[in-house]
């Protein structure tokens, strides 16, 4: 009998350590946690849940101090910039100018502004290197102003790294269209206001 006993106590022991052990061990990691981390400053701590929202504001500021003012209205309030194209200097003199669209981790579109026909989809990536957290996206502004810089500096070297595909490869030629008359919508109205400003100062 004491045997028995002994036996189903042991087996109880047994059962009753398995159900709590999930418990027990990550009551243990998450002590060990605080503590390391109260021994090495925040810096060290898990993954920060603002880190992306407030990388976004500090790129903003800066893509605002690297563009025009017209550039910065046009991100602002539209969500991309238009770049204009400098190759293709005979397209230029038959009037066939070209741009660009710049959308935030979308591919580059390319365009003719008099006829809104789209001409291709460049497809870049500039990952974040930064530590402790870098991984494959930039923050929204930083990689529009990544890619503006590229087209501003060496249009020409972009173009010829870029994966080149033909329109509605990644951006739905629709949604292109649709910014593209909203921009023109945009520039038309901020026309209007900038000539009634000229207007009331006289």
């Amino acid at each position: 009998m004491w045997l028995a006993l002994g036996t189903t106590t042991v087996v109880l022991v047994v059962l009753l350590w398995e159900l709590s052990r999930p418990r027990v061990t990550s009551a243990i990691a998450r002590r060990r946690s605080r503590r390391h981390a109260s021994a090495h400053g925040p810096s060290e701590m898990g993954y920060d849940p603002g880190r992306e929202r407030r990388a976004e504001q500090r790129a903003r500021v800066l893509l605002r101090s690297c563009i025009d003012p017209e550039d910065w209205a046009m991100y602002r309030d539209l969500g991309f910039l238009r770049v204009w194209g400098s190759l293709g200097d005979r397209a230029r003199a038959a009037g066939a100018s070209y741009a660009y669209l710049i959308y935030p981790h979308k591919p580059i579109v390319a365009y003719l502004p008099q006829t809104g026909l789209l001409l291709n989809e460049y497809c870049v990536a500039f990952p974040d290197h930064t530590k402790p957290y870098g991984s494959a996206r930039l923050p929204d502004s930083d990689d529009v102003l990544a890619k503006w810089m590229a087209l501003t500096a060496d249009e020409r070297a972009l173009i010829a790294d870029a994966n080149m595909h033909l329109p509605g490869r990644q951006i739905e030629p629709d949604r292109v269209r649709r910014d593209l008359h909203r921009l023109s919508r945009w520039e038309r109205e901020r026309g209007a206001c900038r000539a009634t400003d000229i207007v009331r100062a006289a």
